[in-house]
């Protein structure tokens, strides 16, 4: 009866990776409190770019997932891919919810590349700028349009195994919920603005970015560049097992000049070079993403980046990359995860995200 109790309070967020899947498992009522968690290996084949390829796949590892760590039925799902839209709109700021609801659907017609029957659309406030000088109140608004057949694709293994999808989100902004700090109060209690922003990044197997300043998403894209891909080329280069790969990935890392390595010495060189590629291309998905976002109107600046996501766990990557892009570049680790290992950890923060109430 006290397990009984306990899952009526708890949602698990749901992270779907090429390769694996995470489960975190949240009680949401006053301070967030992870209750269960569970980390899975998905077949070849089930899960590509971002999309479910094999529903009965997907549905039987998930209905082993689940019932293997005891883990509540009640799902929220992130998704990341190519066929989900995401475009700020800037708006007269409007009173009527419905009104300001049609506002956003007429604007997303010209911005959005999708027939919008044919979308979930969702949108977000995220700011704004004060009426001046004879100039209306505007503000800026988020919205993630995805297609409707491509969310039915994953609705139907999540029921399949059992399980009762209470809500499907873009991942990107169960990353933020994770990771973003609350404002600062000050000496007499109010909260204060978050000026800066901060680029989000979980290295996955496609790397999911996001800038927002406090929870505000205020830009976010998903690039192709990612951690399952780096595995997969070191286990066909050194004849390795994938989870092998994964581990000589981690012993080799980014920080330890090569030859101080210890191991087979044609092998850590190999990962290693595969690691400088990685790291490079990283680097230059985050540069381009910075430059983007930096290039708009009024958007504040980027003054930190923080990892998560398996590839975060490589030793030495956020040095290298914050070495490159001349901002500090930091491993996130929720408070409510603190008593996981980091490699279990970074796996686990998005999903954790998910599980939080939007």
């Amino acid at each position: 009866m006290n397990i009984a109790r306990k899952k009526q309070g708890t949602i698990v967020g749901l992270d779907v990776e090429a390769g694996s899947v995470a489960a975190t498992e949240v009680e949401v009522n006053g301070r967030p409190r992870v209750t269960a968690a569970g980390l899975g290996s998905l077949p070849a084949g089930v899960f590509a770019d971002g999309e479910v390829a094999d529903a009965d796949g997907l549905a039987d590892a998930l209905r082993e997932l689940f019932a293997e760590n005891k883990l509540s039925k009640k799902v929220r799902l992130g998704i990341a891919n190519q066929r989900v839209i995401v475009r700020t709109l800037r708006l007269p700021a409007i009173d009527s919810p419905t009104e300001m609801e049609a506002a956003i659907k007429f604007q997303a017609q010209e911005e959005i590349p999708m027939p919008l029957d044919q979308a979930v659309l969702d949108h977000q406030v995220v700011g704004g700028v004060q009426a001046e000088a004879g100039k209306p109140a505007m503000v800026d608004v988020v919205v993630v349009a995805a297609r409707r057949d491509m969310v039915t694709s994953f609705v139907v293994p999540l029921r399949k195994a059992g399980l009762q999808p209470v809500g499907i989100d873009l991942s990107a902004f169960g990353m933020i919920r994770a990771l973003a700090q609350a404002p600062p109060a000050s000496p007499d209690g109010n909260v204060q603005p978050i000026e800066a922003a901060t680029l989000y990044c979980n290295v996955g197997d496609v790397t999911n970015l996001a800038v927002a300043r406090g929870r505000a998403c205020l830009f976010t894209r998903v690039a192709q560049t990612g951690f399952e891909g780096l595995i997969e080329r070191v286990s066909a280069e050194q004849d390795l097992t994938q989870e092998h790969a994964r581990l000589w990935l981690g012993h080799v890392g980014l920080d330890a000049p090569v030859e101080q390595v210890e191991g087979d010495a044609h092998i850590v060189a190999g990962v290693r070079a595969a690691l400088e590629d990685a790291a490079s291309a990283l680097l230059r998905e985050l540069r381009m993403s910075l430059d983007y976002y930096g290039s708009r109107e009024g958007v504040p600046p980027v003054e930190r980046v923080l990892l998560c996501g398996p590839g975060s766990s490589i030793p030495g990557l956020n040095e290298r990359l914050g070495s490159g892009l001349g901002v500090p570049v930091d491993n996130g680790k929720p408070e409510a995860l603190e008593t996981f290992d980091e490699a279990t950890a970074a796996r686990l923060t998005l999903p954790y995200g998910l599980a939080l109430d939007s």
